[in-house]
């Protein structure tokens, strides 16, 4: 009998991508999306044992009978934003809080033996020194890191308190195909892709030396299924990422050369929350899961140009 895997937000970005990766391994699937910001085209085509279940996981009685029974449930859903938790804190608050402790009580109520949350480096904020360890003190710049962060403290509770297995995996500046380039709160890579194809100058908040660990969406895929049954992981918060640093102008020259372009950026005031520098220590993603990062920066950022191109 195959593994029975819940995945919510399924139909977003790297969620999509982990629907795939877990249906190729041979588990049935069950999405949790009701489509905010995931796209139901992302789920397009996909061969093997997938349900979607067009429900918010900020509803706890829709979302119960979905959990129950499943081996693992991979928790990705989340209004994933900065500035839209700076926009909107009060409904940001509902999804990535709330939300995240009703996926919590149904796997304790539905038998679920791993819950696998998608944290994130915003917990962080401005640190010193290079590298961002999960042993620093975490010090969120705004809203969204202290929602995710506070998803955190929720899955070590329901550790601690009711024995349910979770692992907390903190991404940082994840990219790849299927991310989407127009909403207004869109990550820099698509933003940056699409205004180059566009002919149009690509928005830098700030003076484009803040820099990022930009890491492509296979290895978080890869890093997320070691989570679900690494045994020394439980309990723990790891940084899934690739221990590199890119600067923004740096991005911009390497996707102008993809491209063949020369568009320079326009350069707008720095945002709320954003922070200067984020660079990742993966030495306990490499103790714990045994990661280590399946695809370099340049070959993820070619892959993901190529699949804008041929989008166009």
């Amino acid at each position: 009998m195959s593994r029975i895997s819940v995945v919510t937000g399924g139909a977003g970005f790297i969620g999509s991508h982990l629907v795939r990766a877990l249906l190729a391994h041979g588990d049935s699937v069950r999405v949790i999306d009701n489509f905010s910001t995931g796209k139901s085209a992302n789920l397009d085509a996909i061969a093997g044992d997938l349900t979607v279940h067009p429900v918010s996981f900020t509803d706890l009685d829709a979302i119960t009978p979905i959990i129950q029974g499943a081996e693992v449930v991979y928790h990705l859903g989340a209004l994933a934003s900065v500035p839209r938790s700076v926009a909107t804190p009060i409904e940001s608050h509902h999804h990535n809080v709330t939300g995240t402790l009703n996926v919590l009580v149904a796997a304790r109520d539905g038998g679920v033996r791993r819950v696998v949350y998608a944290a994130s480096s915003s917990a962080y904020g401005e640190v010193k020194g290079e590298f961002k360890v999960e042993t620093m003190p975490p010090n969120p710049l705004s809203p969204y890191g202290a929602y995710k962060l506070a998803g955190e403290y929720y899955c070590k509770a329901f550790t601690a308190s009711y024995g349910l297995e979770t692992v907390c995996t903190r991404f940082f500046n994840v990219f790849g195909e299927r991310q989407d380039p127009n909403s207004q709160y869109a990550a820099v890579i698509p933003r940056f892709v699409s205004a180059l194809l566009e002919g149009r100058a690509p928005v830098i908040y700030g003076d484009g030396t803040q820099s990022r660990d930009f890491t492509y969406v296979a290895n978080v895929i890869y890093g997320l299924q070691l989570a679900s049954s690494a045994p020394q992981a439980v309990g723990h918060s790891i940084n899934l990422a690739t221990g590199g640093r890119v600067s923004l102008l740096e991005l911009l020259e390497q996707i102008n050369g993809l491209l063949g372009t020369a568009i320079a950026p326009q350069f707008d005031p720095p945002r709320v929350g954003d922070i200067q520098h984020s660079r990742a220590d993966v030495t306990l993603a490499a103790e714990l899961l045994d990661y280590a990062p399946q695809v370099s920066f340049a070959d993820g950022l070619a892959r993901t140009v190529g699949w804008f191109k041929e989008q166009r």
